[in-house]
C-alpha cells in the first residue's frame, strides 16, 4: 500500500490492507480495480493500493476463507474476478476493527489526546 500523503504515515498503516479490503467489500461484491478505487476515494485520495499489494492480499483473504470469488463481466464489458465478503470474513473484519480502534486509541493517549 502506498501513501500519497503524508509518506511518513506509511509505517503506521502497515498490515491494515486486509482490513481495508474487507471493509470495502461490506458494500457488496467488487473486482480488484473497484476495490482499489473505493479505498482511494474513501480515504480522500490519501491511500493508494498498488496492484502488487492488492492481488496477493485478495488471494490470501480467499485462502483464509474471508472472501470468495467468481468470474463475471465488469462495467466496461471485460472479464473480471469479483470478490465477496464471507460470513467468516465479516467476523474477522469486526475483530480487526476492534483491534485497530484499541491501537489507535492507545496511540492517541500517548500523544496526549483525550477521549471523553
Amino acid at each position: 500500500m502506498a501513501m500519497k500523503r503524508p509518506p511518513e504515515a506509511g509505517d503506521v498503516l502497515h498490515g491494515t490492507l486486509d482490513m481495508l479490503i474487507l471493509r470495502t467489500l461490506v458494500r457488496g461484491p467488487a473486482h480488484g480495480h473497484t476495490i482499489s478505487h473505493m479505498i482511494e476515494q474513501t480515504s480522500e485520495n490519501a491511500l493508494e493500493v498498488e496492484q502488487g499489494s492488492l492481488y496477493p492480499a485478495l488471494h490470501r483473504l480467499e485462502d483464509r476463507g474471508w472472501v470468495s470469488s467468481e468470474w463475471g463481466v465488469s462495467q466496461n464489458n471485460r472479464r473480471a474476478k469479483f470478490y465477496r465478503l464471507t460470513s467468516t470474513g465479516r467476523k474477522e473484519l469486526n475483530a480487526a476493527t476492534g483491534r485497530w480502534r484499541r491501537m489507535t486509541r492507545a496511540i492517541g493517549l500517548i500523544l496526549g489526546e483525550s477521549f471523553e
